[in-house]
């Protein structure tokens, strides 16, 4: 799917110096698979290559949109744990704001 939008987005941009037109088309184009076309393809393919095993047991009755939720969440969490090891004073310093 995306060789083909690409393909089209670069016949779209060189026929787009004879009218300009056709450049706003191509723009159009690449918007509109990278909002719509893209996400559905990566979220069905990093779920099963996140996946990995231990989704393999329940992966296969929960809804991808849930699991892409879920990716996203360990991501966030992955991110958190990271800046509070490498910041330990910086996160410090929030939590008491936090907590006032």
């Amino acid at each position: 799917m995306g060789t083909i939008v690409m393909s089209g987005t670069v016949v779209l941009v060189i026929l787009g110096f004879g009218n300009h037109v056709y450049w706003l088309a191509a723009v159009a184009v690449l918007f509109l698979y990278l909002q719509y076309g893209r996400s559905s393809s990566a979220s069905s393919g990093g779920a099963g290559g996140a996946g990995g095993g231990g989704g393999a047991s329940s992966g296969g009755s929960m809804p991808a949109d849930y699991r892409s939720y879920r990716n996203r969440r360990d991501m966030q969490a992955k991110w958190e744990r990271r800046y509070r090891r490498e910041r330990p004073l910086e996160s410090r310093r929030q939590e008491r704001e936090k907590s006032k």
